[in-house]
């Protein structure tokens, strides 16, 4: 990019840019906190939750800005009022630096609330300047949706940053154009030639602009409807000629090379000969991970490609309380155009610590697979409880029609294993007796198989199901390969409610040691 740094008035502040001067975005912040990441996510801790990364090279120093999550562990919805930064000169050494509080949006644009500090992306302009580009609520905007997009202009990452339209967002339902969607996730490059481009969108609705050479005006808006599954979070990049856009995809089902559920996402992405397209799809870059969004940007920093992306990894975390990682990309060029290698994640070893649940190391099925689309049989014995689960968190039998009055769902083991209890964790929306939605179920009992017969097993007494705590029923040893749950669903005599299970643990005199991968899903051969 050929770049002619140039004096700027900031509009409305009678500010010139590269001047000492005060900033409406940064009084006093805290020192910034050296980070030694032996692993993925970069803050490992629970100290802090960073979310959306959005990374930028400058020089000899990556910078990543980020969300920051702020949720209660209990709480099931975002709660993000700021962003921070991250900055590593050599990120394969795990040495980062963390500048807190870094920016908020009510302090960064007068004409913002201070509740929406979403995914945001700085970029260099062809003026040597930076921009940054942030979706956030507008006050007392009147719109159907008040979400949209402001930015602001620095002479370096670390600020002072000032806004660069204070008259309000330089996208949202009125500009550029009238549009009902939901106008967040900006992604912006600037070609070679100085020209730059913003990309933004949501529930499956892309939308593409060429910006004006003051890079705050939005050209006419192009949709974009050819990206496989696209669901939300573009990254536009351009490498050797060819543009590229990696974005979070959605499209489930049982065949998928995306996901299985639909409240997960993977990272696809697709190729174009020009920035605004047409768009072809290529395929997967990163398989979900543990928080059900995974946001990703891609950068070359010192001639290694990194994928920033954020999980539930760290201590404490879930789906609102997310953290950053970041990995090696690699490239294959023998193909036309360049292809994106899958990424391999990397993170702690697996805690394997012996543990009396043997199901961790079973095989689960269950009576309506294929799972509906928003659930996972895997979440039965993944050794997770989400204080705030969403439906990937769990197995349910829910199909709409409220006419599944039983079901179950069934481990086998590869070797016999002696159990003498289990502890249930149910999750349900309605009340016990409920015939529409999910409820905790009417009864329920075991069966161990053998030789393709099921038979009871003889127990204390099945204890009365919730939702609040696990429920834990102890019995003789009994030795088996083969364990079945079976449950009558919950009904107001008209219809019947379905069940659904977070955790479903079998315990065990023995310890076990939990597989670094769980186990597959089994098939319904005979247990023997």
């Amino acid at each position: 990019m050929r770049i002619v740094k140039r004096s700027i008035l900031l509009s409305g502040l009678g500010l010139v840019a590269g001047l000492a001067g005060p900033s409406l975005a940064q009084d006093r912040r805290p020192a910034p906190i050296a980070i030694d990441a032996r692993h993925n996510p970069i803050i490992a801790d629970g100290s802090f939750y960073t979310a959306d990364p959005a990374p930028i090279a400058l020089a000899d120093t990556l910078y990543v800005l980020t969300g920051r999550d702020e949720a209660r562990r209990d709480q099931a919805g975002f709660a993000m009022h700021e962003w921070e930064l991250l900055a590593s000169t050599d990120p394969a050494s795990g040495k980062w630096t963390l500048y807190p509080q870094f920016l908020r949006p009510d302090k960064l644009f007068a004409w913002a609330s201070g509740g929406a500090a979403w995914a945001a992306q700085m970029v260099q302009g062809p003026d040597g300047l930076f921009y940054l580009y942030a979706p956030v609520e507008q006050r007392d905007c009147g719109d159907q949706d008040c979400m949209g997009i402001g930015v602001a202009v620095a002479d370096h990452p670390l600020g002072p940053w000032h806004d660069w339209h204070p008259e309000g967002p330089i996208v949202s339902q009125r500009l550029p154009t009238a549009n009902h969607i939901k106008n967040i996730d900006p992604t912006v490059f600037v070609d070679e030639d100085g020209a730059a481009y913003l990309y933004w969108g949501t529930f499956g609705q892309l939308r593409g602009a060429r910006l004006g050479s003051d890079m705050k005006t939005v050209g006419e808006p192009v949709s974009v409807k050819t990206l496989t599954g696209f669901f939300e979070a573009p990254w536009l990049f351009k490498r050797k000629g060819t543009w590229y856009m990696v974005y979070a995809a959605n499209n489930a089902g049982p065949d998928s090379p995306c996901t299985n559920a639909v409240y997960h996402a993977c990272q696809a992405y697709g190729t174009a000969p020009t920035p605004l397209g047409p768009w072809t799809y290529r395929g997967v870059i990163l398989d979900p991970v543990s928080s059900t969004t995974s946001h990703a940007g891609l950068i070359p920093f010192k001639g290694q490609w990194y994928m920033a992306y954020h999980t539930a990894d760290a201590k404490l975390g879930g789906h609102f309380r997310r953290s950053v990682a970041i990995d090696r990309v690699e490239w294959d060029d023998s193909v036309q155009p360049a292809a994106i290698r899958k990424v391999v994640p990397t993170h702690a070893p697996a805690d394997r610590t012996p543990t009396h649940n043997v199901a961790r190391i079973a095989h689960p099925t269950a009576f309506n697979v294929p799972i509906p689309l928003q659930y996972r049989l895997a979440a039965l014995n993944d050794g997770v409880i989400y204080p705030a689960p969403l439906p990937p968190d769990m197995w349910a039998s829910w199909n709409g029609r409220g006419d599944v009055s039983h079901g179950w769902v069934q481990y086998r083991w590869d070797a016999p294993v002696t159990i003498d209890g289990v502890r249930l964790k149910f999750w349900g929306d309605q009340p016990p007796g409920a015939g529409v939605g999910i409820a905790t179920p009417r009864a329920w009992h075991l069966e161990v198989g053998k030789g393709g017969r099921w038979r009871p097993l003889v127990t204390r007494g099945v204890p009365t199901t919730g939702t609040a705590q696990p429920v834990e029923l102890r019995f003789g040893p009994v030795t088996t390969r083969c364990l079945r749950l079976v449950l009558e669903a919950s009904t107001d005599g008209k219809s019947h409610a379905a069940f659904g299970i977070e955790e479903w643990e079998v315990l065990s005199p023995a310890k076990v040691v939990p597989p670094a991968v769980p186990p597959t899903a089994a098939d319904l051969a005979r247990c023997d």
